[in-house]
């Protein structure tokens, strides 16, 4: 096979196909060696479902994964940042450039988003070679004092989407911080609001093994971290008020306002939005990061009552790859110790089994072909 991928042709139907091998067709195109994919809650949804809006089907197969890295292969001549042997991260959309949301600088919401693994025509990374636009690469630098490696660069993707949230919401020094999910997205949004200056933290989630993991990840010294576990025999609101004692027990002065400032949305589930909403103290701000169920009863009459300031997150914007590589090259967030197993791209369907079951934080898959000694030569660390 030249180009060996997989594709998705229904809910638990993937298949390993040889495709063809991608052209330049721009001069600012970029052919890339896959290196790495990750696996995210969105891609077992695929698995599960054949997809979330747009659906998969047996004539319109679709090619999965979206967080990469890779080595450059191939440059269009326009191209003079890069050349082929680079390390890069790679951002999975391309959007038009050309409408009033790009020119607005709204670039995730352009209506003609290229976006990796999306259906029913925009085929994934999953496969050995992927085609990119060249701003769309980020170089790795091959001279930092701690080598940064390739498998750490998938997680650039997610991390842009932490900073994205945190941003959106405007987490400033001094605030009071509650993030529901500690999976990829939740801790990583806790990482970044921690170097926004965030000056206390909550993670909530069901799994105290994750729970467990975020005490080791999101601390650093510079903010009071806590975690909860919600009571499934008490209403989301009065959950809410539970977190909102244990914060004023342990951080609040008497001046102070009950409730947090800020509140994170990494999950997606009913119980989760109506309980963040409910622990923001009045003026409060939330933002919905994670992807879920359209029918949940949102506390509007708590919005309204209190002002909440409400925002989405949708990917990322114009400067948040930027800024999340930047957290990740100064090592500000760690991204190694959120990678809990590699599995062969042979083996595909066995990381989105084990991601489906909650096992471990991340899981990825090396590229067709790819091995430690190619990332070790292409960057100059041997």
């Amino acid at each position: 096979m030249q180009n060996p991928s997989c594709l998705l042709y229904d809910a638990e139907d993937a298949r390993f196909e040889d495709r063809p091998l991608p052209v330049i067709e721009d001069p600012y195109d970029v052919i890339i060696r896959i290196a790495y994919v990750g696996v995210c809650g969105s891609d077992v949804h695929f698995w599960l479902h054949g997809g979330i809006k747009d659906f998969v089907s047996p004539d319109c197969p679709l090619v999965m994964g979206h967080e990469a890295s890779g080595i450059v292969h191939t440059v269009g001549l326009a191209v003079t940042n890069l050349q082929p042997g680079d390390p890069i991260a790679i951002e999975p959309g391309s959007a038009c450039r050309l409408c009033t949301r790009c020119k607005g600088g709204q670039y995730n919401l352009c209506p003609r988003m290229k976006f990796a693994a999306s259906p029913p025509y925009t085929h994934g990374t999953l496969s050995k070679y992927y085609k990119m636009p060249a701003d769309c690469c980020y170089k790795i630098p091959t001279n930092l004092e701690k080598p940064f490696g390739l498998d750490e660069a998938v997680l650039i993707e997610p991390l842009s989407v932490a900073v994205h949230s945190v941003r959106q919401v405007g987490v400033q020094p001094g605030d009071k911080v509650v993030i529901f999910g500690a999976g990829t997205i939740g801790l990583l949004c806790a990482a970044v609001a921690r170097e926004y200056g965030a000056s206390f933290i909550t993670s909530v989630d069901l799994s105290r093994h994750k729970l467990d993991f975020a005490h080791s990840f999101v601390p650093n010294g510079r903010v009071a971290f806590t975690t909860a576990i919600p009571n499934s025999s008490l209403s989301p609101e009065e959950n809410a008020k539970c977190l909102q004692a244990t914060q004023q027990s342990s951080h609040l002065t008497e001046s102070d306002v009950p409730g947090f400032d800020v509140a994170i949305e990494a999950t997606g589930a009913g119980p989760c939005i109506q309980m963040a909403i409910h622990a923001l103290r009045v003026g409060g701000s939330f933002v919905q990061t994670g992807l879920g169920n359209a029918n949940v009863n949102f506390p509007i009459t708590t919005v309204s009552m209190n002002e909440i300031t409400v925002k989405g997150c949708f990917r990322y914007g114009p400067g948040d790859y930027k800024m999340a590589l930047e957290l990740a090259l100064t090592r500000k967030i760690e991204l190694r110790p959120l990678i809990t197993r590699v599995f062969p791209f042979e083996k595909v369907t066995e990381a989105w089994e084990t991601t489906k079951k909650g096992e471990g934080i991340k899981t990825l898959i090396r590229g067709v072909g790819f091995t430690e000694g190619m990332e070790q030569e292409s960057s100059g660390y041997v």
